[in-house]
């Protein structure tokens, strides 16, 4: 009897965890979502589900805005990301833990930091732009600060260790002589990485996008420090009706409405991915 109990014993800790800090607040946040009043007057379980059409009429853009920030930020991971850990994983020898440790340097400075040193890495007379338009390669009037590819190029400096580290992990465990028996076959390294190597790191890339994908989306750090006001974000949209309007309602209902957005995509992405592939790879 006791070995029936046992494992969910174990688990309960777990399950207690994510009902407390995740079912619950999630709960609350769609009751509020569907309320009206303000935070004077109080606010008044209304099932108003007009809040999510209001939500996504009006701000729509930012919606959209959000995730192509995300997915370009996301793309530009994966072209950065997999070449650096297929490297550490088949080319660093001993000193693949350095490489690490370098790629997770950062993450010890604080986020907002790193993200504000972008700001005068980009700025007009900082130590890339100033270089180039003194020797006359860019014009004086270029600029990359309140852009969308200030925005997107700091998203996927921040979240970039989280597409590499998965892709890495999948890489480091897999058997090289599968990819010797790939050249005994007559392969060639192009045919031996698409063939081989790239369906088994399948699981590393699906890990992968949606670590990145998913905060990016709902960043609003980079958007607020290094870009202008026609590249606001969702995430900028949500903190400003929470915390200055405190339009609590709206704002939770913008939260939904994004995350459901999330979730579409994901499974899509799952989908046209193939998981049942995914998971036969990763057995």
């Amino acid at each position: 009897m006791n070995r029936k109990i046992t494992p969910y014993a174990l688990v309960l800790p777990a399950w207690a965890w994510l009902a407390l800090f995740f079912v619950v607040p999630i709960g609350g946040m769609l009751s509020l979502s569907l309320t009206t009043g303000n935070v004077i007057t109080g606010f008044q379980q209304t099932f108003a589900v007009g809040n999510y059409v209001d939500a996504v009429s009006t701000y729509w853009e930012q919606i959209l805005r959000s995730l192509f920030y995300g997915a370009c930020a996301t793309v530009l991971c994966i072209a950065i990301g997999y070449p650096m850990a297929y490297w550490i994983a088949f080319k660093g020898g001993p000193y693949k833990s350095t490489y690490l440790l370098l790629i997770l340097l950062p993450f010890f400075v604080s986020f907002v930091l790193r993200t504000i040193s972008w700001r005068f890495l980009l700025s007009d007379t900082g130590v890339v732009l100033g270089p180039l338009k003194s020797i006359g390669l860019v014009p004086e009037g270029f600029a990359l600060l309140n852009s969308a590819t200030a925005v997107i190029l700091g998203l996927a400096y921040n979240f970039l260790p989280f597409m590499i580290l998965p892709i890495y992990a999948v890489l480091e465990r897999m058997d090289p002589r599968m990819v010797e028996a790939a050249h005994d076959l007559y392969a060639g390294r192009f045919q031996a990485f698409v063939r081989v190597i790239l369906p088994v790191s399948l699981p590393g890339v699906f890990a992968g996008v949606l670590m990145t994908f998913i905060p990016t989306s709902s960043d609003y750090v980079n958007a607020s420090v290094l870009g202008g006001t026609h590249n606001t974000m969702i995430g900028n949209v949500i903190q400003t009706q929470y915390l200055i309007n405190n339009n609590y309602p709206i704002a939770s209902s913008i939260t939904f409405v994004l995350m459901g957005l999330l979730l579409i995509g994901i499974f899509s992405y799952a989908r046209a991915l193939g998981t049942e592939r995914v998971m036969e790879v990763h057995a």
